[in-house]
């Protein structure tokens, strides 16, 4: 029975102990994943803050921010937001900083004391120095540091001890950034930083509807300073503000504005603020050049525009209204125009001529060589080159929008417009990049002499020769001495003959003067009356083998535009 007793009383003990073993084990999981780790007795526990609650939110990457629409507006002063001033910099000193608590402040002493500290102004706003005690400098000004510094070491030392003292660093603060900015927020920074940090780091000023011309620094309902950021852009002048921790910059909304082009240097959108502008206030900031004489402005009443024209003498006069659009223009005829004369000659390469000459007052002052061609005169015209060019444009943008266009009642059919689709694309991409030439046909002209000449006329005087060039889609393009009597045909065989590519009926014969002749236009029983010149340039054309008709034709009329135009062959 004891024996039983004795038993019963083990097994109890043990199921306890089992039990407080698993009590322990659950506690100290639950202390491990659920609590938070005890701190140590000489560490202070920081409050963790609920999750409902969000801290201020302080954006400290302001070089995230895409700044190209600033680069790209424009706004006048757009620009200057780029992100250079967000970019942390070394601090400038201002003579009329006012020392503020948490500044940092570079003590030195030599002599019979030395010591090199960097000390940070208190709350009382002092800085405690050995053997000087402290030394108070809240509020006193940076450029008075030294001073006061010096004056208190003299107080305890005599002449053997120098000192030096500078603000080291200035405390860091943090400022709102609201009104018609890119992104409101608060910004942090120093108290030195300049206004235009903190601008550039909200992204800068909103270009559509922020104020330029009226920047306010704002602490509480006072405003401490209202900036023109003109002064800046035009002059370089922008006041140096000692910000503080909670001020505000506050971004005005855009006042009245006009828009600017033509002969200025800052052709831009500007703004004003006065009800009387002038356009001579509008000039001290658009900078007109010097070949402008007149301003075209055109008034914003709504659905009909006015149009008003002055001279630029006026300016003073001209009152500007908010939408007003402004182009200043050199309305004056050149007095003079300036021709070269290039090629085989003796005379001078430059010439300069009133405005209004004609091609009969230059003959008479060119003194030709004994090698020079003055039957076949050729002239080049940058007006002419400019409209060559255009409509050359215009016909490979027509193709264009007939390729990408053309309907297709098949698969199969899809399948090969799309492959010759992608040919003639890359055809007008390279089509694209000719540049004609401009030359005008002038030997032939009946009343040569009267021609009128334009400033930049390029006068081209070539040399005899007796060489006849082939090109194009022959086997051999070559230059070839000439022979009396003989076709065209003849310098073709004579370089090759016809490639695989080539279109034997488009025969090209580009005369020196800048004339053609098609030898297509011609049936070719009277080929022969085709007569080779000496000078002259062969240009056979190439095939141009697509399904579709319609843009075979006009590919085949655009090499024909290229041949004449630019004297260029390019194959299909």
């Amino acid at each position: 029975m004891k024996f039983f007793n004795k038993l019963r009383l083990n097994l109890c003990s043990l199921l306890l102990l089992i039990i407080a073993s698993n009590v322990f084990a659950i506690d100290l999981q639950q202390a491990l994943t659920l609590s938070p780790p005890t701190p140590p007795v000489n560490q202070i526990p920081v409050a963790t803050p609920p999750a409902a609650i969000a801290p201020t939110t302080i954006i400290s990457n302001p070089q995230l921010f895409d700044y190209s629409v600033n680069i790209k507006s424009n706004v006048f002063g757009a620009n200057l937001f780029t992100g250079a001033f967000a970019r942390e910099g070394a601090t400038q000193f201002n003579p009329d900083y006012v020392i503020a608590t948490g500044d940092q402040i570079q003590v030195r002493f030599w002599g019979a004391f030395e010591y090199d500290a960097l000390l940070t102004v208190d709350p009382q706003g002092n800085v405690f120095v050995p053997h000087i005690g402290p030394i108070k400098i809240l509020g006193i000004r940076n450029k008075e540091l030294q001073s006061l510094f010096s004056v208190a070491v003299r107080k305890v030392f005599l002449a053997n001890v120098s000192s030096y003292a500078s603000l080291a660093a200035a405390q860091p603060v943090r400022v709102f950034v609201s009104g018609f900015v890119n992104r409101p927020g608060l910004y942090s920074g120093t108290s030195m930083d300049s206004l235009l940090h903190y601008l550039d780091q909200s992204g800068g000023i909103d270009a559509e509807r922020g104020s330029f011309l009226n920047v306010q620094v704002k602490r509480g309902s006072y405003v401490r300073a209202t900036v023109n950021l003109y002064d800046f852009l035009l002059n370089g002048q922008i006041p140096l503000i000692q910000l503080g921790n909670g001020d505000v910059i506050f971004v005005s909304p855009k006042q009245k504005s006009v828009i600017v082009s033509g002969l200025v240097a800052n052709a831009k959108v500007f703004e004003f603020n006065h009800n009387r502008n002038t356009v001579a206030d509008l000039i001290e900031v658009s900078k007109p050049s010097s070949k402008t004489t007149h301003v075209r402005i055109v008034r914003n009443t709504g659905v009909i525009k006015n149009i008003e024209y002055f001279p630029l003498y006026e300016a003073a006069n001209i009152i500007l209204e908010s939408g007003d659009e402004l182009e200043f223009t050199a309305d004056k005829k050149p007095g003079t125009i300036t021709v070269r004369v290039e090629g085989e000659h003796k005379s001078a390469q430059e010439y300069v001529l009133p405005h209004g000459a004609l091609l009969g007052d230059l003959i008479t002052q060119i003194e030709y060589s004994v090698n020079s061609d003055f039957k076949n005169l050729q002239l080049f015209r940058h007006s002419v080159r400019e409209r060559q060019k255009e409509l050359l444009l215009t016909s490979l943008e027509r193709l264009e929008a007939s390729v990408l266009t053309a309907r297709s009642g098949t698969t199969d059919e899809a399948q090969l417009r799309a492959s010759e689709a992608e040919l003639i694309m890359q055809w007008v991409t390279r089509a694209k990049d000719i540049e004609p030439s401009g030359q005008v046909v002038i030997s032939q002209a009946t009343a040569l002499n009267e021609l009128l000449l334009e400033n930049g006329d390029i006068i081209k005087i070539p040399a005899l020769n007796n060489l006849v060039l082939v090109s194009g889609e022959v086997m051999f393009p070559n230059t070839i001495a000439i022979e009396p009597n003989k076709t065209f045909e003849y310098y073709i065989e004579n370089a090759g003959g016809y490639s695989q590519n080539a279109d034997s009926n488009r025969v090209i014969i580009a005369h020196v003067d800048g004339s053609f002749e098609d030898i297509a236009e011609k049936n070719s029983m009277f080929s022969e009356e085709i007569i080779i010149r000496p000078g002259d340039e062969i240009l056979v054309l190439p095939k141009v083998d697509l399904k579709s008709r319609q843009f075979a034709k006009e590919i085949m009329t655009m090499i024909y535009q290229l041949a004449l135009g630019a004297r260029t062959i390019l194959a299909f």
